[in-house]
């Protein structure tokens, strides 16, 4: 199995959860732009991720098996790497928007 198959099965499901969420927001409050608030973020978080992910591959931390990498890098970092960003910034907020809310308990 590929990293891309492997980013497949939980880059979808984050992928819909944050497109649910953001129109449902959206639908709410017009004037609130979360898919621009998630944009903002995913730069933020993508480019920390190549930077950190680098400095790591670099000094020998960790590394990936040549045979199921597609061979697309940017700096040490294959492409596939960045997929949990990408599932972080999307899936995180979208459950958060999602899941009821949770009242405090009332102290006596």
């Amino acid at each position: 199995m590929t990293y891309w198959l492997l980013n497949l099965m939980f880059l979808l499901p984050a992928l819909l959860i944050g497109i649910i969420a953001a129109t449902r927001v959206q639908r709410r409050t017009p004037n609130r732009h979360p898919f621009a608030r998630m944009g903002l973020a995913l730069i933020v978080v993508l480019a920390m991720t190549a930077l950190f992910d680098n400095i790591m591959i670099a000094v020998g931390l960790f590394g990936y098996n040549p045979d199921v990498i597609s061979g697309a890098f940017l700096g040490l970092a294959p492409l596939e790497d960045f997929a949990y960003a990408i599932a972080a910034v999307v899936l995180l907020p979208g459950l958060w928007l999602l899941l009821p809310a949770r009242k405090p308990e009332e102290t006596r």
